[in-house]
This record gives structure tokens, C-alpha cells and sequence, in this order.
């Protein structure tokens, strides 16, 4: 009897640890299954500087130049909020009226579909007939959600203009290359083409500033003519007339005499070919500089981008002009990086305490 019992296996022989000790074959399999899903999740993990967040939010900005904060909420605002609160999928709208402009933020609900609500604000955006005639286009956008990387700056003792043109091509080469896709550029004034001229001048060519503006707007655009469909094909008419610098302004005809001669713009105005008026500026090392933002975004490594940066700004810096240097300002990377380091250094501990204890 007492032999009988003694070979009845015990609570400790029927565990999951004595199974396993058993079946060496299973317990292998499994150890190759973990190390192969780590190494697995290792390879395909994103490296992101912060966890990404869903931002459910469509932006409407109406610019109203000239136009205070009081008419920015009268004439813009109150009316985008009215007109958008109907939306369905809308969780909350809020605006901000400023000089100049009125911004409204559209909030969405989290069961909605953001790109359908988008559609809808902007449609009932476009059928606002009642913003003042001061008002410029509406700009309806959702908040994409991504990430700095890498704060780059192009600096030197130089002309302005020469400093946004090489920022411009830097930005260009950078969105050029593979995983790079957005790069903006900070710290630097928009180019603007403006004229002035004198009341006494408008007299004398018995002209007003109103005809004046119209005619240079009129002077100025990009207009399709149709098409005519013909036995080879169709044929698509374009009249290109947009002018993008000072000189192409100063040709404008204002006006054609009876005797033939021809008045032009850069015959009566002072025709300035610059930047716009504000007190953007920025300044690295104490020379004139402009700023380049290079974001992350879906599922782009940041990692990555900051090598590809960093390697373009050492290849860069031997082409750029005299007096004009390029240099990462700061590397949001090197914070990532850290933690990197600190998991691998815990890892590392953490097998280490895994081993003495399984020794002990």
C-alpha cells in the first residue's frame, strides 16, 4: 500500500514548472517564440520623442485685414460659429478674434469621422455670404499631429532676401529626400511686393487709388480660357499673366493715351520689391538667421531624420555662399536618445538580477 502511494505523482510533479520540465521540446519552442516576438517587436517598434495623441480638431482662419479684434468677432467669427454649429459630429466651437484675422476652432466628437467633418465645416464655411468685403479666402484645415525633431538655422551677414532664398532651398532639398516630409521655415519675414504713390501724382494723371489697385489686380492673375476639341485632341487655354517680382509690376499699363504713348505703373508709384512690414526677426550667434522646423510625422523615425539632417548640414556647409554657415540650433533627439540609453541600461540590469536569482 505505503509503495502504491508513494508512485501517485505529487501537487509539485503535476505544476506547470514540472510539465515544462518534462517536455524539454515545449519549453524550448516557447523560449525561441518569446526571443523571436522581442526581437520582432524590437525591429518594427516606432521610435516617437513623445507618444502620439489624436487630435480631433478642424481650424477656419479668415484673414480681414486691417479690421480690429471688435469686427474680427462682429463680421468673422460670430458668423463661422453660427454656420458650423449645426455640423453634425461637432463637440465644441471656440474662436479667438485678433487684429487682422479671426480664427474659429472646431472641436470633434471622437465617434465622428474627422474628414467627413471637415467637409462638412468647410462647405457651410463656403456659403457665409455675408463676410465683410475686406475678408480674404477662408482657410479650413484639421491640426495634423506631429512632432519636432530637428531646429536647423541658417545664418550669416547678409542681405535678407539672400537668407530666405537659401532657407527656401534647403527646405526643398530636405522634403526631397526619403522619410522627410515636413520642414517649415521660422524667424523670416514673407516676401511682399507693394507700390506707393503720392495724391498729387493721382491728380496730375487724373487717376484714383481705387482704379489704380483695380487695375494692378486685374494685371495680375492666372485665368483659364476653356478648351476647343479639334481631331488631335483637346486643347486647354491658360492666360498666364501673374507677375511674382517688382520689375514685372513696373511694366503694368495703367493707361494708353489717345496719342499713342503708354503709362505704366513704375511711372507714377514707387514700386518696392521687399518683405512685409512686422517685427519678425531672428538671430544666431548674433548674425541674421533663419529657422528651419523639420517635423515627424506618421510613421516616420525620428531617429532617422535626425541622422539625415545632421548628415545634410555637414554636406551643406561646404556649398553655401561666403559669410553663410548652417547648424543644427538643437536636436530634440538627444532627450530620446537618453531614454533609449536608460532602457538598455536597466535591460541589462534587469537580466543581470534575472540570472543571479535563477543561480541563487
Amino acid at each position: 500500500m505505503k509503495d502504491k502511494l508513494s508512485q501517485e505523482p505529487t501537487l509539485q510533479d503535476r505544476g506547470l514548472l514540472a510539465w515544462f520540465a518534462r517536455n524539454h521540446v515545449a519549453a524550448n519552442l516557447l523560449m525561441i517564440f518569446v526571443i523571436a516576438s522581442g526581437i520582432m517587436a524590437l525591429i518594427n517598434a516606432r521610435v516617437e520623442i513623445f507618444p502620439e495623441v489624436s487630435i480631433d480638431i478642424v481650424r477656419v482662419t479668415v484673414p480681414y485685414r486691417g479690421a480690429s479684434p471688435t469686427e474680427s468677432e462682429q463680421g468673422v467669427c460670430l458668423r463661422v460659429e453660427e454656420a458650423v454649429a449645426s455640423v453634425d459630429g461637432v463637440k465644441r466651437v471656440s474662436s479667438v478674434a485678433s487684429e487682422g484675422s479671426g480664427t474659429i476652432v472646431v472641436e470633434v466628437e471622437e465617434y465622428a469621422n474627422l474628414q467627413k467633418v471637415l467637409e462638412d465645416v468647410k462647405t457651410e464655411v463656403d456659403r457665409i455670404e455675408t463676410f465683410p468685403l475686406e475678408t480674404e479666402k477662408p482657410i479650413v484645415v484639421s491640426l495634423d499631429n506631429r512632432t519636432q525633431v530637428v531646429f536647423l538655422a541658417v545664418y550669416g551677414d547678409v542681405a535678407e532676401s539672400t537668407l530666405k532664398n537659401l532657407a527656401g532651398d534647403v527646405r526643398d532639398e530636405l522634403t526631397a529626400m526619403d522619410g522627410i516630409s515636413q520642414v517649415e521655415i521660422q524667424g523670416a519675414r514673407d516676401f511682399e511686393i507693394s507700390f506707393e504713390v503720392s495724391e498729387e501724382t493721382l491728380r496730375r494723371y487724373n487717376l484714383t487709388f481705387d482704379e489704380l489697385s483695380a487695375t494692378v489686380a486685374r494685371s495680375s492673375l492666372d485665368l483659364p480660357g476653356g478648351s476647343i476639341k479639334t481631331a488631335g485632341g483637346e486643347m486647354l487655354f491658360r492666360a498666364k499673366g501673374q507677375k511674382y517680382s517688382g520689375r514685372d509690376f513696373r511694366e503694368i499699363i495703367v493707361r494708353t493715351n489717345g496719342d499713342g504713348s503708354i503709362l505704366r505703373l513704375g511711372d507714377i508709384a514707387r514700386v518696392i520689391d521687399g518683405f512685409e512690414d512686422s517685427d519678425i526677426a531672428a538671430r544666431y550667434n548674433g548674425k541674421p538667421a533663419v529657422m528651419l522646423n523639420v517635423f515627424r510625422i506618421g510613421e516616420q523615425n525620428a531617429l532617422d531624420i535626425s541622422r539625415m539632417v545632421n548628415d545634410y548640414v555637414e554636406e551643406i556647409r561646404g556649398r553655401l555662399p561666403a559669410g553663410v554657415d548652417a547648424k543644427i540650433w538643437y536636436d530634440f533627439t538627444d532627450m530620446l536618445r537618453g531614454r533609449i540609453n536608460l532602457l538598455v541600461k536597466n535591460g541589462y540590469i534587469g537580466l543581470a538580477l534575472v540570472f543571479l536569482c535563477l543561480m541563487l
